[in-house]
């Protein structure tokens, strides 16, 4: 019972947040968090331009998705609609942020 108490709040507050910020504000914060804030890599790999480049979209899509186990990168398909991953995967390849 305390479980649910504490985490349906919070995962509300997850959701709130996550639907009223920018979408490049919210990219920054999620995905800086271990890719960099400037997408040149942290925890987790760096996801500029260049270092996507050979990489193939639906490979792309399938870990944002699924994310990749064994390492710190979730899937993100439980918070993400499959038309929002398209458009994250699509705005890296095309180069975000922009220098």
């Amino acid at each position: 019972m305390v479980f649910r108490r504490t985490m349906i709040p919070a995962a509300l507050l997850l959701i709130c947040a996550t639907t009223v910020a920018a979408p490049d504000a919210q990219l920054s914060q999620d995905c800086g968090a271990c890719h960099g804030l400037h997408m040149t890599g942290g925890l987790g790999p760096e996801l500029t331009r260049t270092a996507l480049a050979g990489k193939s979209r639906d490979s792309l899509i399938a870990t944002v998705t699924h994310g990749r186990p064994g390492t710190a990168m979730p899937g993100w398909a439980p918070l993400l609609g499959a038309d929002d991953i398209r458009w994250l995967v699509d705005l890296l390849l095309q180069g975000y942020p922009a220098p």
